[in-house]
């Protein structure tokens, strides 16, 4: 997923990364995010993005608002705020 933001976002990627804390991806929060994608009928990677913000119950911030609500229904303890 950062390589999809880079490339959309090259300019300002780095100074943005150095500012956030890149979090590994293990097996089990794949697992619960794919489970979710099918359920929820999606084709995206968003579900991992928000099945690691609700491990720690942390926001996240979004200019897609419409899936990532979605997303949070099944994510309790995420919250999803839009920019």
């Amino acid at each position: 997923m950062i390589a999809e933001w880079w490339r959309e976002r090259q300019w300002d990627a780095a100074r943005w990364l150095s500012g956030v804390e890149v979090e590994a991806v293990d097996e089990a929060l794949a697992g619960i995010a794919g489970e979710v994608l099918g359920e929820l009928r999606l084709g995206r990677e968003d579900a991992i993005v928000m099945a690691s913000a609700a491990q720690r119950g942390d926001t996240v911030y979004t200019s897609d608002f419409d899936d990532m609500t979605l997303l949070a229904t099944r994510f309790p303890g995420a919250r999803v705020l839009a920019v």
